[in-house]
């Protein structure tokens, strides 16, 4: 079957209804996540089959209250039922309604009625319906809207073979008008639908009201809607608040019709007397940082192992293939530039699907709308909203799961503060970096008997970051103007135990998104920094050993020792040792050489590996974390030949510290912002804001200490 052949069904309804309990039921393993065509708004689509054999796209919409456009995307939604001409456009519609709230949901759906799209209408959640003790009359129901109506359990797959019965089979558009447009408002529909060829009222009123969701309209089309507009002194939004109102008179007069038995809100207690404590103003505060403390450690405890075990294995096979394969360039690549690259976006996976399994579950037992309410007036202040603070602490243990999990915000402009400050929380890649220079320049003594200094310090470096990233959010606040507007409005869900198949769906989803789409940049940059520390102008590296042999006879050197002094030499005279000293000039005003310059260089592919790039320059040999003492070593006793002392000063040592506070993290975070913010924009002018911010900084500190 081809594409212009399958069905296409869109999956249309609140935030909380159940929608993706529903989707990841008729798709399974079936997904994919592009774009919607032009915009970034994420587009999530998949298969079904259905009992006629035929296979159905199926595509989950993001989650609206109203046609009506506040958000991006729900803007992109309102577009895509009102362009039938778009290869979006769907053939139906099913429209996921909670059970136990149809007051909330029938807006939209009476809104979808209207456009004369052809209508499914899935009450969900039925299971708590009847715990509510709430009944309801479905065959008044269908007879009133004219739309079929099959009630379903989303979560328990309960309900979907009858749905999709009615996906498969012909459905007529709805016979009637539910809302009928003002009589002031008339002849300007009348006029649009004559000029345009619109067969809906409704529709022709919709282009009238969203001047600002009509793009996909030719040029000429656009101005024809303007001149009738303005001919009729038409203004966008002049008859939406009535409409609801009108709405909401016919829904309650609907409800009193095929409304059998109400509910008592008895089955609400249960959650009623946790929220007492989960959102009280004090216990609330608590018991969320609590959870967030559990969250950190086990994704540092349980991650710990995966991420070893996968970091020994591509190390140990790159060694074997280094020694099997016949010597080249070809060999050296895979072993030392691609399957290092391959192990570094691999190395992500269990830090990834740890913390998408807390969210998840969060998410699926109602908590974390919780903490959304309960975070969002501080946030707010800064920028921010509820929304952000999971993935701001999720920001220490990694960046790229953080930035994953800002999916949940909605509104545009606060997730993008969010993506653009999570980097300045400082990640667990920059821990082996602190540690080091605070042991250099920090004494290891107790202040007041019981504090650890370079404890101390190493908490403040982390409260720095914390410190800086809510500065530039607030800051952000100031210079992105936007018309949008964030409000706070949701319904507390109840609580229920999580559904563990959404939670693997869900770990499953980004863990692949990170892999495939991340991972394609990571693997590019790896190999060019492969390149940059392999090769170097002329036959400077091929003449290396007897380069070092040449300047080292009258040094007594043993095979390790000399091994050590080549590979240092290599990456001196590498183009990434050429680098290093070029930028020396502009790095030497911080305290830095050329030495802590290809550190600097080289780290950008991730943190820890400073350490590593140091020990190789010093010529230390292994550079394992076992061998951080003599790195410590040879770093304080290398000399600064310009002043005759120490090269790490603890002028030179805090300016290292705060510029790894506020640099940007990595390049693998420069990937997950280009592919979360769909286009190069964002990750470049964070990637300049940071460096300015980490220069600028480590220069004062630098010449305040000096």
């Amino acid at each position: 079957m081809t594409a212009a052949q399958r069905p296409k069904i869109a999956l249309l309804g609140n935030p909380n209804s159940g929608k993706s309990s529903l989707f990841n039921h008729l798709t399974g393993l079936n997904q994919k996540v592009g774009n919607f065509p032009g915009v970034t708004v994420e587009k999530k689509s998949g298969f079904s089959l259905m009992p006629d054999g035929r296979t159905a796209e199926i595509i989950d919409l993001p989650g609206i209250y109203s046609i009506y456009p506040r958000s991006l995307d729900e803007k992109i939604v309102a577009e895509v039922l009102l362009d039938h001409n778009s290869p979006n456009s769907p053939d139906k519609i099913v429209v996921i309604i909670d059970g136990t709230n149809l007051k909330r949901g029938f807006l939209l759906l009476t809104q979808v009625i209207d456009l004369g799209l052809p209508t499914i209408l899935a009450l969900n959640m039925m299971d708590l319906t009847a715990k509510a003790g709430i009944s309801y009359d479905f065959i008044t129901l269908a007879k009133k809207l004219g739309v079929p109506v099959v009630p379903i359990n989303a979560r328990k797959g309960v309900g979907l073979h009858e749905l999709k019965k009615l996906m498969a089979e012909p459905i007529e558009k709805p016979a009637h008008q539910i809302f009928q447009v003002w009589k002031e408002a008339e002849t300007p529909v009348k006029e649009l639908r004559e000029q345009l060829d619109i067969d809906n009222d409704y529709e022709a009123y919709q282009f009238l009201e969203q001047p600002q969701s009509l793009k996909f309209l030719t040029r000429d089309k656009q101005d024809v809607v303007e001149k009738i507009r303005k001919e009729f002194d038409f203004s966008p939004g002049k008859f939406q608040g009535a409409e609801t109102i009108q709405r909401y008179g016919y829904i309650q007069d609907l409800l009193n019709t095929i409304t059998l038995k109400e509910s008592d809100n008895s089955w609400k207690k249960d959650s009623a007397r946790i929220d007492k404590i989960l959102i009280h103003k004090v216990w609330g505060y608590l018991i969320f940082f609590g959870i967030l403390f559990l969250i950190f450690q086990s994704i540092f405890a349980w991650a710990e192992l995966p991420m070893d075990f996968i970091d020994g294995l591509f190390a140990s096979t790159s060694t074997y293939l280094g020694s099997v394969l016949p010597p080249g360039v070809l060999s050296n690549l895979l072993a030392e530039g691609i399957l290092p690259g391959i192990g570094g976006i691999m190395i992500f996976i269990p830090q990834i699907a740890i913390l998408f399994a807390f969210i998840s579950i969060l998410e699926e037992s109602g908590y974390m709308a919780r903490v959304v309410f309960l975070m969002d007036k501080i946030m707010r202040k800064f920028g921010l909203n509820g929304k952000s603070v999971v993935p701001l602490m999720s920001g220490v243990a990694c960046a790229i799961p953080a930035i994953m999990a800002t999916r949940t915000i909605d509104n545009w402009k606060e997730r993008t503060i969010t993506i653009f400050v999570i980097p300045l929380m400082s990640c667990s890649a920059r821990l082996p970096v602190f540690t080091i220079l605070i042991a250099l320049i920090i004494p290891n003594q107790r202040v007041l008997g019981f504090f650890n200094l370079q404890g101390l310090a190493l908490m403040g470096m982390y409260l720095l970051g914390f410190l800086a990233a809510i500065f530039s959010a607030w800051l952000m606040k100031l210079l992105i103007r936007v018309k949008e507007r964030s409000y706070l409005i949701m319904e507390l869900p109840t609580y229920r135990i999580p559904k563990w198949s959404n939670v693997g769906f869900t770990i499953l989803e980004k863990t692949k998104a990170f892999v495939i789409e991340a991972g394609k940049i990571i693997m590019a940059i790896s190999v060019i920094l492969w390149v940059l520390a392999s090769y170097g102008p002329g036959d400077t590296l091929s003449k290396a050993r007897e380069s070092v042999l040449s300047e080292s006879r009258n040094v007594k050197l043993n095979e390790q020792d000399l091994a050590d002094r080549v590979a240092a030499y290599k990456l001196e005279h590498s183009y990434a040792g050429v680098i290093g000293k070029g930028i020396e000039p502009v790095i030497k005003p911080l305290g830095y050489d050329w030495k802590i310059g290809i550190a600097l260089i080289t780290s950008f592919a991730a943190r820890e590996v400073f350490v590593g790039t140091m020990a190789t320059i010093y010529s230390i040999g292994s550079v394992h974390d076992e061998d951080s003492t003599p790195i410590k070593e040879r770093m304080r006793a290398e000399i600064n030949p310009d002043t005759g002392g120490a090269r790490f000063t603890p002028a030179v040592g805090f300016s290292l510290l705060v510029f790894y506070t506020f640099a940007m993290q990595c390049m693998s975070t420069i990937a997950i912002v280009h592919r979360e913010t769909k286009g190069w924009k964002w990750p470049m002018i964070q990637l300049a804001y940071m460096t300015l911010l980490a220069y600028v900084s480590a220069f004062t500190v630098f010449q305040l200490l000096s």
